[in-house]
């Protein structure tokens, strides 16, 4: 499961790129309840959304050429510049080689061989997010791709993630955790095929306490829905929606955990 202990090779950070930060603000502002602060004058437009203090996710402007909005995951790492090498050495692509953010950290931002985007945070001051799992915050990072399988073998020879099948009836959906997860441990994300809406990459999900609520104000704040909420058994009610930029989410309504 997320925690903010974040071992290497679990997700860390996670930041929208958008074309208007100021829009973004407001409409995460709207169906969230997060807050933006900026991060000053030399982060050139880079600021933190927060809920109660804490920083819950980022947002800043496309610096890549022909960029589309999105939300990009991080991954914890002790070495940012040996894992880019991983990264070329299983045939990935290096799209920002690792550079220092002054003294938070170190990041790089990548391409996997299935086409998934995705970036690693080496911490320096910041450790990664400060709330996760939490209600309105990241809690499930979810890689759809045409070949799973590939997907898989590339980032187990980076991070040495386990991937197990759900169990989900009908469904072909691995779960994947970290290298050291305990028996116990639910895992960080999953991994499965293209389905027909969803754009093909990391998919980020945002825990929420009423998924019907997230996709109403997600509508009436200009965004859109790609799938509508229904129930996964066992796990929980899930929508898929998408900002006024066009970068997809997903908002998920936890089953209330079990009593002993």
């Amino acid at each position: 499961m997320v925690t903010t202990e974040y071992p290497a090779g679990s997700p860390n950070w996670v930041d929208l790129g958008s074309p208007d930060t100021g829009a973004a603000a407001a409409f995460y502002g709207a169906v969230f309840g997060w807050e933006f602060r900026s991060a000053g004058p030399e982060a050139g437009g880079y600021g933190f959304f927060q809920q109660g203090g804490k920083t819950v996710a980022a947002v800043g402007p496309l610096n890549e050429p022909g960029a589309a909005s999105a939300w990009t995951v991080y991954f914890s790492t002790p070495d940012a510049d040996a894992l880019a090498k991983a990264v070329e050495q299983g045939g990935g692509a290096v799209r920002m080689a690792p550079m220092d953010v002054m003294d938070a950290g170190r990041m790089a931002l990548f391409t996997d061989p299935t086409g998934g985007r995705f970036a690693i945070w080496q911490p320096g001051r910041t450790k990664g997010l400060d709330a996760i799992g939490e209600p309105n915050t990241f809690c499930w990072a979810e890689l759809h791709t045409a070949d799973p399988a590939a997907a898989i073998s590339f980032y187990q020879a980076l991070y040495g993630w386990g991937a197990a099948d759900s169990g989900l009836p009908g469904i072909e959906y691995s779960v994947l955790s970290v290298a050291d997860a305990g028996p116990q441990d639910m895992g960080f994300g999953g991994v499965a095929g293209p389905h027909e809406g969803l754009a093909d990459g990391w998919l980020l999900h945002f825990a929420v306490p009423d998924a019907d609520a997230a996709v109403a104000a997600t509508s009436a704040q200009g965004g859109s829905v790609v799938m509508p909420a229904s129930d996964l058994p066992t796990v929980g009610r899930i929508a898929v929606l998408a900002d006024p930029a066009g970068a997809q989410f997903a908002v998920i309504q936890p089953v209330p955990p079990q009593s002993a």
